[in-house]
């Protein structure tokens, strides 16, 4: 198992203690970037240390380099050490409130002697904390009400951190010998957006060996159990793993029963029941013959149930409709044809036009559109309109010189404060793809922020809503958008919603995607990407559709080239 994740966190806790601390805000931006590049490289970090590669990673210069190949080689960085002398580690998390930001935390800290969430709770409910200038009742009430998402924040991972440790795991499983038929069970399985821990089930015949095995792997910080069929860990990363290791013949059972919901497994015994069956997880009985067990489709078979995808267990109507032969036919990630959400070094991206495009190329697509930003994004180097020119001459020329993938010229157009676009409508006209996106003036009411949204969709030249609701993951709560007025506006005007496929957003969620699909809305599915290897985070996005009930049909970008270009054209 890598490092990449332990020195990806080290780095995110370093530039929160630096930032409490006031450090130079470069120094902090320096932090933060390296640990997201960190995190999402394809390769472990200690291969980079060994070939002398780490500064090659983007934002990972000499000094940041030298305190990679430290803790791969120790254990331990030094400077992280002296940082927590000045400030305590479990104060970091604090920055995670919405509302709370490092000046106000440093106040709380040296003033009122705050050290971690129990103390800030307490300092919020007394009176000596609006004694403070900056702190009215108005700011502690905000505070207040980001704590719950921190708690939540503590128990759950992003799907988009947990998944591929969940991968890296299962290939450590299957490297036990005796192991077969290896697979992610849980919630990971059921792409939720985040989980609470790691379950994996293998099949084996001799299980204590192999959970004996499993608890001795590179990846282990602490035991939690280890029994004859169940091991469970938590990791270097502090999450919790589960495996379970069961007999071919009880495989299906096992699966069916940990992949879950409760929910949804809660009805199917209710329907066994009703038949005279019993269900757990070793399989279906009649009485103490075992009717079905070795596969998840004889197990839905044996109740009369078409198989069910995971992404559809959720007790939200899909065993009725499995009942009724309804099931929808979801969306698949090879499916998907092309990308029309991504970021260049034109904008706040960190590769260029043919970077991106080379990139996509390899992974099959027909097409994809190159949005960097409009300049009311300054903070993301938006494009004025002459330099929104030169970038067209760069994507003519690069069209030119690439051949098999269709680059297409598009924009993220700030939605103002009042509803109108960034770019003037003559401009916007030459754009082939026009994503119209908030960002800023999150806390408008929800009249103010529907309105403005609105009027912005009934814009002739926009094709589609990104990021719809604004939320960021255990960060930051959506904004007050009446989401069945910005849907029936969407249908009215023909304009398409995203799912963005960025784990830290995964907006729209599961639970609007099926409202706009049911409602006959269109939808794009894209990555938002800033770099090449972002550009994998698709699979997020289309688990989040399928969770929404998405098919095939209902995603603009699962057409062809000529497809799309024509329902683009057709918007002007």
């Amino acid at each position: 198992m890598s490092k990449n994740a332990e020195i990806a966190t080290i780095f995110e806790q370093m530039a929160a203690m630096l930032s409490i601390l006031d450090e130079n805000p470069f120094k902090i931006r320096a932090y933060k970037k390296a640990a997201v590049n960190i995190l999402e490289l394809s390769e472990a970090i200690e291969d980079r240390v060994s070939t002398g590669d780490v500064t090659d990673i983007p934002g990972v210069g000499k000094d940041l380099a030298s305190k990679v190949s430290e803790y791969v080689q120790t254990g331990e960085i030094e400077e992280f050490d002296k940082l927590q002398e000045k400030v305590p580690l479990e104060m970091t998390e604090l920055l995670g409130i919405l509302g709370l930001g490092p000046k106000t935390l440093a106040l709380l800290y040296r003033e009122l002697h705050v050290r971690g969430l129990e103390d800030l709770e307490k300092v919020l409910d007394s009176k000596e904390v609006l004694e403070f200038k900056g702190l009215g009742q108005k700011k502690v009430d905000e505070i207040k009400r980001g704590i719950p998402l921190l708690k939540e924040k503590r128990d759950r991972t992003h799907l988009g951190k947990a998944l591929p440790l969940a991968e890296k795991i299962k290939k450590e499983v299957e490297k036990i010998k005796g192991t077969e038929g290896t697979i992610i069970a849980g919630s990971i399985r059921r792409m939720r957006e985040t989980i609470k821990d790691i379950d994996i089930l293998t099949i084996s015949d001799n299980t204590e060996i192999t959970v004996k095995e499993f608890t001795e792997l590179p990846f282990v910080k602490e035991i939690l159990a280890a029994g004859e069929t169940k091991g469970s860990v938590i990791t270097n990363d502090g999450i919790q793993v589960d495996l379970r290791v069961v007999g071919p013949k009880s495989y299906g059972g096992a699966l069916q029963y940990f992949s879950g919901s409760m929910a949804h497994n809660v009805k199917l015994r209710t329907i066994a029941s009703k038949s005279g069956l019993r269900i757990n997880e070793y399989g279906i009985f009649k009485g103490e013959e075992k009717v079905a067990g070795e596969t998840e489709k004889e197990m839905y078979a044996t109740l009369g149930l078409p198989f069910i995808p995971p992404e559809l267990r959720e007790d939200r109507g899909e065993i009725e409709a499995a009942m009724e032969g309804k099931l929808p036919d979801l969306i698949e990630l090879q499916d998907i044809k092309g990308d029309l959400h991504m970021h260049t070094t034109w904008s706040d991206g960190r590769a260029s036009i043919e970077e991106m495009a080379l990139s996509a190329m390899d992974l099959g697509y027909e097409y994809i559109a190159i949005t960097d930003h409009s300049p009311s994004s300054t903070i993301a180097n938006g494009l004025s309109v002459e330099r929104l020119k030169k970038k067209k001459e760069e994507l003519t020329a690069v069209n030119k010189k690439i051949k098999g993938i269709n680059i297409l010229m598009g924009s993220e157009v700030d939605i103002k404060t009042d509803g109108s676009l960034d770019y003037s409508d003559e401009v916007l006209q030459e754009l082939d793809v026009v994503i119209a996106s908030v960002h800023s003036g999150f806390k408008m009411d929800s009249e103010t922020i529907t309105n403005r949204i609105l009027r912005a969709l009934e814009n002739p030249f926009v094709h589609a809503l990104g990021h719809p609701t604004g939320r960021l993951i255990n960060q930051r709560e959506p904004y007050d958008v009446d989401i069945d007025k910005l849907i029936e506006t969407a249908l009215k005007y023909n304009k398409a919603l995203e799912v963005n496929s960025s784990y830290l957003r995964l907006d729209l969620k599961d639970l609007h995607v099926k409202k706009a699909v049911d409602a006959g809305v269109k939808i794009i599915i894209s990555t938002d990407a800033h770099r090449p290897e972002q550009l994998l985070q698709m699979r997020y996005g289309v688990g989040t559709a399928r969770r929404g009930w998405v098919q095939k049909r209902d995603v603009l970008n699962a057409l062809n080239f000529d497809e799309l270009n024509e329902w683009l054209k057709s918007k002007k």
